[in-house]
């Protein structure tokens, strides 16, 4: 029995000892008879009433399960979904790309998802308190998350400050990128050159919008529109965050469900377009073959593991505000799954509108070429008898054009080059792979152009752009803010505000005129590699060092069922050695791809490839080496034992979720004692007796469950076991034990 029970106090006072039960019983807090789990007199068959530790232990909650759901989705569902998935579909073979992407999704994305959410959910802590439990050498990885999460933060929002930018834009008619700009030479007016030689959407994008310079070494000074743009980006970022999730939650209803509903209209006015059949056919038409290159496997690894935020933090963070028996089982399926669903929805609508905007081109270019041939028919270069007589050219359609192509091409084949004629191909136009912000600045604006009501479907697309990303970066503001919120003891708003105003001074770095060039370096080296390392080493420290089934007996106790044995060994097996696999390919990739940038020249009007100048390589060799830095920091300042275990830092709400349980217990010690004619004998029969709960709330502790005292070796659990349990000492963890 405790020593500071009120019994043993009793018992060492020198007041008098009220002898009777009667009288004790008096003396105690007035007891609810019928609620009660001392209730000896329940009638026969009736379940008796457990005392439940309440679940409000000090830490935020969410509202509801919806609004969890909801955050957890708009987290993963982001811009990668409508600008990077489509690209990867069509570039590794179409249709048969889904079946790897949705093979890794089983065997890595649903696996992983569920371990972050589980542990999260367990410790109720953010990533850096969750792995100093799991195991406090490898209490770097909350560190690495935590990094990665402020560099991807810093570039992710300038996006969004473009997509600011663009939906003001588009409240006009017509779309300011839908015509070159004219310039005026004294009292000639010409079309700007740089225009004319590109495209309108590409100029607007790259002179009107970014200004951007010729190299990464040129700053060019700030672009204060874009400057602008990004401190209304953070601005929003902040209001969304400053209260935790008692205002996130309400802004996931909103941002991550009208993404949706945006995306259901552009399909449903795509499908209406001419030529969008030929878009969705030329997506979905399988080349098997592909499925045969582990380039392809690579990619939708790496899109599985990007798709779903693994390693971030924010899987994480926002896991440990639900309730300790939440079923995230279901969650990690559920969300997995609408993810998945997402981006097929996504490809659907780029490539019905791509197709639109192959049909338009493809029709531009046969009118252009028709043009040509007539010149070359009246100037007597080509003979009229080349010509078929069905083709009418004052209506030419793209198949009299291939006929008469393939016919002057046969003929004129010495000095065909000459005659400048393009074979004007609707297959060569869809082949034309765009990605990131080539899709949704340039080639997704100019099919919007071409809409009825384009201004509208422009206004619905950047607002969803701006609340895709706004959904992404709430979950990574949440993946910095969670941990260190845990670890100290420092007001919310204030830590809040402090973050995203050095944020944005940061950010500046990305609205110079030269800044398109530092956010593609920090899309390429700052996340990749680092947190493909962060969740092998998660996987490896509950796998293999807390063990596989210690950690399913854990689930058990949590979700009141045992998860199939198929997470077993997929945890221990399947998904450590995919991540070695894919590590390695990321590896080779970055040894053999030589590190550079697209620039784009102003003089030619298009892009061409650059190598990084020495300074910019190495802060791209230091953007990696930063984020991976606080794993082998921790792991040998704790071997040598040089800095804290955090085991005296347990959370404000695991400390006072132990401290009820504690209490609970003592209660029950000595009603067992009152009840009982001395304090060693048994309690009386008709006692409901009801063992020590843990903050599940009706399960018995388990010493090797998942807690800090396992992690450390300590052991204040000890103390407060039943008397009717049997004290077993805690040992350090150590792999051939736990696995």
């Amino acid at each position: 029995m405790p020593k500071n029970s009120k019994v043993i106090q009793r018992e060492q006072s020198h007041e008098h000892v009220t002898e009777s039960v009667a009288d004790l019983l008096a003396h105690e807090e007035p007891l609810d008879y019928k609620s009660s789990s001392l209730n000896v007199g329940a009638a026969a068959g009736k379940k008796v009433p457990q005392i439940e530790v309440p679940e409000n232990d000090g830490r935020p909650a969410w509202n509801s399960k919806l609004q969890y759901i909801l955050a957890q989705v708009g987290f993963s569902v982001g811009l990668g979904n409508v600008w990077r998935f489509p690209y990867l579909c069509q570039k590794n073979g179409g249709g048969a790309y889904l079946v790897p992407y949705f093979i890794l999704l089983l065997i890595i994305g649903i696996p992983l998802f569920f371990l972050e959410l589980a542990v999260g959910q367990k410790i109720r802590r953010g990533s850096i308190g969750v792995w100093n439990y799991v195991c406090p050498r490898l209490g770097g990885i909350g560190m690495s998350s935590l990094m990665v999460c402020g560099f991807v933060g810093l570039y992710y929002n300038v996006i969004i400050g473009w997509s600011i930018f663009y939906f003001f834009q588009s409240f006009q008619y017509p779309l300011p990128w839908s015509d070159c700009p004219i310039r005026k030479n004294g009292t000639i007016a010409i079309v700007e050159p740089e225009c004319d030689k590109s495209s309108a959407t590409t100029y607007f994008w790259y002179r009107q919008t970014l200004n951007t310079t010729s190299t990464i070494a040129e700053s060019g000074g700030l672009n204060i529109k874009m400057t602008l743009s990004l401190l209304v980006a953070w601005i929003i970022v902040c209001l969304a965050v400053i209260k935790g999730i008692a205002s996130s939650g309400k802004v996931m209803y909103f941002s991550s469900l009208f993404p949706y509903v945006v995306l259901f209209c552009f399909l449903v006015r795509g499908l209406m377009l001419k030529g969008s059949v030929d878009g969705i056919a030329h997506m979905f038409t399988p080349k098997l073959e592909k499925m045969l290159e582990p380039q392809v496997w690579r990619e939708a690894a790496t899109q599985v593991f990007f798709a779903l935020g693994l390693g971030f933090g924010g899987v994480i963070a926002f896991s440990s505000y639900n309730k300790i028996d939440n079923n995230c089982h279901f969650d990690a399926v559920l969300v997995s799954f609408i993810n998945f669903f997402t981006s097929v929805l996504a490809t659907l609508v780029v490539f019905a509108v791509l197709g639109f905007k192959a049909n338009i081109m493809n029709e531009k270019c046969v009118a252009e070429n028709g043009e040509k041939i007539l010149g070359y028919l009246s100037s007597n270069v080509l003979s009229h008898d080349l010509i078929p007589p069905h083709v009418n050219f004052s209506h030419l359609t793209p198949s009299d054009y291939a006929d008469v192509y393939i016919v002057i091409k046969t003929v004129k084949e010495d000095s065909f080059a000459q005659l400048g004629l393009e074979p004007c191909v609707l297959e060569d136009e869809l082949n034309k792979a765009v990605q990131g912000t080539g899709l949704a600045f340039i080639a997704f604006t100019e099919a919007m152009t071409h809409f009825p009501a384009s201004p509208l479907w422009s206004v619905m697309f950047f607002f969803m752009l701006i609340n895709l990303g706004l959904g992404s970066m709430i979950g990574t503001m949440t993946g910095i803010t969670t941990p260190v919120l845990d670890a100290y003891k420092v007001q919310k708003e204030l830590f809040t505000v402090c973050c995203c105003i050095v944020a944005f001074l940061c950010g500046l770095l990305f609205v110079q005129r030269s800044g398109n060039y530092f956010v593609t370096m920090f899309d390429d080296y700052s996340a990749g590699l680092p947190l493909t390392v962060v969740v092998i080493l998660e996987n490896v420290s509950v796998a293999w060092i807390y063990g596989t089934k210690r950690f399913m007996q854990d689930l058990e106790d949590m979700l009141g069922f045992r998860p199939s044995i198929i997470y077993f060994y997929l945890w221990k097996y399947v998904s450590p050695l995919c991540l070695i696999i894919l590590i390695s390919a990321t590896v080779i990739e970055m040894a053999i791809s030589p590190p550079g940038y697209n620039a784009w020249v102003q003089e030619l009007a298009q892009e061409r490839f650059q190598s990084y100048p020495p300074w910019a390589l190495a802060m791209c060799f230091a953007l990696i080496v930063v984020a991976m830095l606080p794993l082998p920091i921790v792991f040998i300042a704790r071997h040598f034992n040089l800095m804290s275990d955090g085991s005296n830092k347990l959370s404000v709400s695991y400390r006072k979720t132990m401290m009820k349980d504690i209490s609970n217990l003592e209660e029950q010690d000595e009603a067992r004692f009152i009840l009982s004619a001395k304090p060693g004998d048994a309690p009386l029969s008709g006692v409901a007796r009801k063992p020590y709960v843990t903050p599940a709330g009706n399960k018995s502790v388990d010493p090797n469950s998942l807690s800090p005292n396992v992690c450390y070796g300590t052991s204040y659990q000890n103390a407060a076991i039943s008397p009717t349990t049997p004290t077993t000492p805690t040992t350090p963890l150590t792999p051939e034990s736990n696995s």
